[in-house]
Order: C-alpha cells, then sequence, then structure tokens
C-alpha cells in the first residue's frame, strides 16, 4: 500500500485533493497543476468555486493567467466531497481561528475531516496543514481516519505540515519555503516527504506530528513576543519623546544578535494574533501558564485602542473631538501591499472610531470594497485619495503602509496625521507619532 502510494506519487499519477481555498489552498492547488499533478480543488464556497471555473482569481496576489491556465490543465474546482474518494492525497487547509473567549476553534477541521470520512479508502495520504495546538492531529484527526475500519500508517497515512505562506513576498514562494512534516508512524512521515519533495524545495522531517505543530507555533509566537516588546518600547519611547523607528533602524546596523522588528497598530494576519492563544490554552491542560507569552499577547492587544488613544490627543490638540471628526483611515489589509484582512488592527480601530461617534472612511489600492468579514461588517468603498479629499478630513490615520499610496501629497494636504507606522521619518507640526 504505502510502495504503491509513493510511486504514485513520484511518477504523478496521484490524483491530488486540496480542501479550503484561501490563501494558503489556493497556492498549493496552483503549485501541484504546476509540476504536473491532476488536482481536486474542494471547497464549500460556491463562490470561489465558480470563479476557478472562469478562470478567475479571489486573491490579489494570484494573476486570472496562471488560475485559467491551471483549469485548461488539470484544475478541478469542486463543492462535492464525495469526490474525495478519487483522491490519493488530501491535504486540509481550513481556518482555525479563536472562538469569542479567546480559545481555539478547531471546528472547521473537524467537520472537514468529518465531510471526508465516508470517502477515506486505502492507498490515501491526509495532511493537515491549518494551524493548531499540539495533538491536534492524534487527538482528533487520528479517530476520524480510522473510523471506518482503516489502520493508519498500513491502509491510510496520517501527517501534518504546517503551511507557511506569506502572502505578498515576492522574495520567498510555496515552492522555496521550506515544509516540515511530520507523520503519525514512521510509513506516515516516508509518504507525507514524498507528497511535498514533489512540489516544495526542500522538506524538513520531524519525528512526530507533536512536533511539526509545535514547531509552527514556535515560529510565530517568536514573532509575537519580540513584536509586544517593540510595541511596549515604543510607549515608553514615546512618553520620552524619542522616535523608536530611528531606534530601531539604528539597533539594526549592528551586525549580530539583533533583528529589526516593527511596531505597529496592533497585529493581524492569521498566524500571530491567533496562534499564541493555541499553545496558552493547551498548556493549561498540563498546568502551566505561558506568562511571557500571554504578556505579549496583552501588549500587541492592547494597541488598537493606544492608536484610538493618540488619534483623541491629536484632535484634542485642535479643539476636535473624535465624537463627529471625519477620519480616514489609510489601509485596511493587515500588512503592507496584500489584500488580507484577516485580524486586520486597523478594522479594530475603525471599529472603536465608530463607536466613539466618528465619521469613519478608509481607502486601500488593494482593498475597493470592504469585504464580508466574520465578525466585521462596514458598508464602506475605498475613497479617493486626491487632495481635495484628504484635506476634507479631521484626521488621517496611517494604518497600514502600502507602497502605492502617496504619502508626500497627505502630509501636504492633510489637517492632521496619526502615523501609526512610522511611515514618515520627519517631524511636522501636524503629523502624531502612535
Amino acid at each position: 500500500m504505502k510502495s504503491d502510494l509513493i510511486n504514485r506519487l513520484y511518477n504523478k499519477q496521484a490524483v491530488v485533493g486540496v480542501v479550503g481555498l484561501g490563501y494558503v489552498g489556493l497556492p498549493l492547488v496552483l503549485r501541484y497543476c504546476q509540476v504536473g499533478y491532476k488536482v481536486l480543488a474542494f471547497d464549500i464556497d460556491q463562490d470561489k468555486i465558480d470563479s476557478l471555473n472562469k478562470g478567475l482569481s479571489y486573491i490579489e496576489h494570484i494573476s486570472n493567467a496562471k488560475v485559467a491556465e491551471a483549469i485548461e490543465k488539470n484544475l478541478e474546482p469542486t463543492t462535492d466531497f464525495s469526490r474525495a474518494s478519487e483522491a490519493d492525497a488530501l491535504i486540509i487547509c481550513v481556518p482555525t481561528p479563536l472562538n469569542k473567549y479567546r480559545e481555539p476553534d478547531i471546528s472547521y477541521v473537524i467537520k472537514t475531516a468529518e465531510s471526508l470520512a465516508p470517502y477515506f479508502r486505502p492507498g490515501q495520504i491526509l495532511s493537515l496543514e491549518s494551524t493548531t495546538y499540539p495533538g491536534t492531529t492524534e487527538e482528533e484527526l487520528l479517530p476520524i481516519a480510522e473510523s471506518g475500519g482503516l489502520e493508519v500508517g498500513k491502509d491510510i497515512f496520517l501527517v501534518y505540515s504546517p503551511e507557511r505562506e506569506d502572502p505578498g513576498n515576492l522574495e520567498y514562494t510555496t515552492q522555496t519555503i521550506p515544509k516540515i512534516c511530520g507523520g503519525h508512524t514512521s510509513a506516515c512521515k516516508e509518504v507525507g516527504i514524498k507528497l511535498y519533495e514533489q512540489v516544495i524545495d526542500k522538506v524538513v522531517p520531524v519525528s512526530t506530528t507533536k512536533t511539526a505543530e509545535m514547531t509552527k507555533l514556535l515560529e510565530n509566537i517568536h514573532r509575537a513576543v519580540n513584536i509586544g516588546l517593540v510595541n511596549e518600547m515604543k510607549i515608553v519611547a514615546d512618553k520620552m519623546n524619542i522616535d523608536i523607528h530611528e531606534v530601531i533602524r539604528a539597533a539594526a546596523t549592528k551586525p549580530f544578535g539583533f533583528v529589526a522588528y516593527h511596531p505597529g497598530p496592533g497585529l493581524g494576519g492569521h498566524c500571530i494574533p491567533i496562534d499564541p492563544f493555541y499553545l496558552t490554552w493547551k498548556a493549561r491542560e498540563y498546568g502551566l501558564h505561558t506568562r511571557f507569552i500571554e504578556l505579549a499577547g496583552e501588549v500587541n492587544s492592547s494597541m488598537p485602542d493606544y492608536v484610538v488613544s493618540k488619534i483623541t490627543a491629536a484632535l484634542n490638540s485642535k479643539k476636535k473631538s473624535v465624537n463627529g471628526s471625519k477620519i480616514l483611515v489609510i489601509g485596511i489589509a493587515y500588512k503592507k501591499n496584500v489584500d488580507d484582512m484577516r485580524e486586520s488592527p486597523s478594522v479594530f480601530i475603525m471599529e472603536k472610531l465608530r463607536e466613539l461617534g466618528a465619521d469613519v472612511q478608509y481607502n486601500d489600492p488593494h482593498v475597493p470594497v470592504f469585504p464580508k468579514m466574520r465578525e466585521h461588517y462596514f458598508n464602506l468603498s475605498s475613497v479617493g485619495l486626491e487632495k481635495e479629499v484628504v484635506a476634507e478630513f479631521d484626521c488621517v490615520l496611517i494604518g497600514t503602509d502600502h507602497d502605492r499610496i502617496d504619502y508626500n501629497m497627505i502630509c501636504d494636504h492633510a489637517q492632521l496625521i496619526v502615523d501609526a507606522r512610522g511611515r514618515y521619518l520627519e517631524s511636522y507640526d501636524h503629523v502624531h507619532k502612535a
């Protein structure tokens, strides 16, 4: 069973199924198509399936041409999960958010696996890429994989291989970012390595699925903690009338022992604001409290409130209140030069300003219309950035520093600017750092 599946993967005769066609799943789909596999792309969102079948991309940094090429050759998008039986490999790339109590919500993973389970058959490999707590693959997916009488490691193979996508990063791609892979058994790991080494330049095997799950969390907790540190340093520096961005640029000239992390209005994206809480939650099962991680989470989570306080103080300096002020937010994606809105701190800030009575508008060249989101709603479209428009607003917030923004024009015509990204290096009377 194992050798036959490995041969099918090696010869590209295997059918690859990817479940969840977002910022992780779709690049993976296109990569398998690119090297010659037949790919079944599963999602419950009919709009995504319709777009792909028309050769259209719904993710900005993925071109229509790439999708159209894959559709013409070997890609079949579908909402029909019964077709999972046709796939030799099933790769799960669904969201793992937090619930309202800031606890892990792996319901998407479990429901997806349960939807696939009736169609599991001997000679398949099941891989989970969604970020989660250590033990998820063993505790949740293993029983589902074996629910129909198949034995994992003999009939069906189970691995955990965390995604490492960085939307908009032109230097590293799905192909060139090394891939961690842990298997439930040594046979599972062997098949998992063969699955991924066909499309990834370097596969990094680890001993267990738990190790792979913990590796992903460490990567993102490392960033979350260091960003928390620099966000706290920003507040201290501001009180001392020191420009933290100048400090970071100076410190970064040290050729060893220092890595530059940059403060901002909060943490966004699908990983860093969420993943640390997966470990803190799991650690409580062992009677442990991850105080360092939780403190960084508190600091980072407080940043939107800090930015709102700076906006309030800036408006007060002009004898204006937040209530009734017109505020323009520049950039609502979670980071520069992408259209990804997940956990964007700009959105949290917009909601807080709206609650305080502000008239909030936004400009984002990557997000022309405010999208449907699970927890946030604004009936808004991106306003133009003509100088006359900028001049009408009582305050302009630099929330995300996209490169396609004319910051000099904003500086010349805005009444008041609150810069939460350190975009303005020089001091101006009407620019307040946040």
